[in-house]
């Protein structure tokens, strides 16, 4: 995208968060109902790429529209908060509007660096100000009370969900392979460099396997391929939308997830929906997601202060685990998703509790 098209694109935005305020600004207390409002005048459309906090958005408001002049339930993302927050935040406050936060990670240290108290600033403002908090996993809440505060209203643990019906498994595995995914978005150098290591060690048991990468890169992964000899074994899938992942995932035989310490990934959750089993360094959210039937976990360091992920040997070595009974792994890891991260018990839990919030 170009700078002229980014500025006409901030200009569009800019101009509906106006008129937006201009129609909050001549309205009073909202008439009785559930009517949600996500913090954006815009929420990606079914089956557009989403992620973070514009996947939970995406999926409750085909139950829940997006409702941004006339709300009676104002519905936070942690990991997708409005430029204009604190407005709002006092808005419902003045109005008696109620407040829902969906709480991810946080900034620590060893991810946010320096930056971690500006990482924090505005979702412990978001949290503290919730009459209800989400916690996306209990590893969600131990790091938002340690790093933001407990929350002042009242809280539950939410896992994310998964749309089982739209993430099943392909009627054939891929032919050849084994075929490794490293999905989402590599934000971090190292989950790369790590996927890539682990796969030049499996070549010497594997070697026909092959590593699948999606999403942005925030480095290139052209000189350390070529280090490693592993031209002809890797694929840069790219950004994908919402409606082709089920397809990305099927061609992989397992999803091989490299973050530490993450808080509760929902690509986890969409490749057991598929079939995929996942290695995973066993820290963070999700251990509570895979469980002891849905992959296998590699013990690490854990820290606040530095991620130090597993080695890629033994990541390698998981793999081959998983591998030895992949057939199985598969299916305990799709019944564990179905069982358990299914996406309509979530909606339900919203429904209930956005009409409880609305009618006091």
């Amino acid at each position: 995208m170009s700078k002229l098209d980014l500025s006409l694109a901030r200009l569009r935005r800019y101009t509906r968060a106006g008129a937006r305020w201009a129609r909050l600004l001549a309205r009073g207390r909202p008439a009785p109902g559930v009517r949600v409002f996500y913090g954006h005048d815009q929420v990606p459309a079914p089956g557009e790429r989403a992620a973070g906090g514009t996947a939970k958005a995406q999926k409750l408001s085909g139950r829940f529209p997006n409702s941004p002049s006339d709300f009676s339930v104002l519905y936070l993302g942690s990991t997708w908060l409005p430029r204009d927050l604190e407005p709002l935040l006092r808005l419902a406050r003045r109005r008696q509007i109620p407040v829902v936060v969906n709480q991810d990670g946080v900034g620590y240290p060893g991810w946010a660096g320096e930056d971690a108290e500006a990482v924090n600033r505005p979702l412990r403002r978001a949290l503290l100000a919730a009459d209800h908090v989400l916690y996306q996993s209990a590893f969600s809440k131990r790091s938002a009370d340690l790093f933001l505060g407990e929350a002042r209203g009242s809280c539950e643990v939410l896992p994310n969900a998964v749309d089982v019906n739209h993430f099943t498994p392909g009627e054939t595995s891929p032919a050849n392979g084994p075929v490794l995914l490293l999905g989402g978005d590599q934000t971090q150098a190292y989950r790369l460099e790590l996927a890539l290591r682990t796969l030049a060690t499996l070549l010497s048991r594997h070697p026909d396997a092959r590593l699948l990468v999606t999403g942005r890169l925030v480095s290139p992964a052209e000189p350390l391929i070529d280090e490693l000899g592993l031209r002809s074994h890797v694929e840069l899938v790219g950004e994908y939308a919402q409606r082709d992942a089920p397809g990305v995932f099927r061609r992989a035989h397992l999803l091989l997830h490299t973050k530490v310490l993450d808080p509760c990934p929902t690509l986890v959750l969409e490749a057991m929906a598929t079939g995929l089993p996942v290695v995973y360094p066993a820290s963070g959210g999700t251990v509570e997601l895979v469980g002891d039937e849905g992959g296998v976990g590699v013990p690490h360091p854990e820290s606040w202060e530095l991620d130090e992920p597993p080695e890629p040997e033994a990541l390698a070595d998981a793999v081959g685990l998983v591998l030895a009974d992949l057939a199985g792994y598969a299916s305990r890891a799709r019944a564990r998703a179905v069982e358990r991260f299914s996406l309509e018990p979530w909606l339900e839990r919203h429904s209930v509790l956005f009409s409880e919030l609305a009618s006091r």
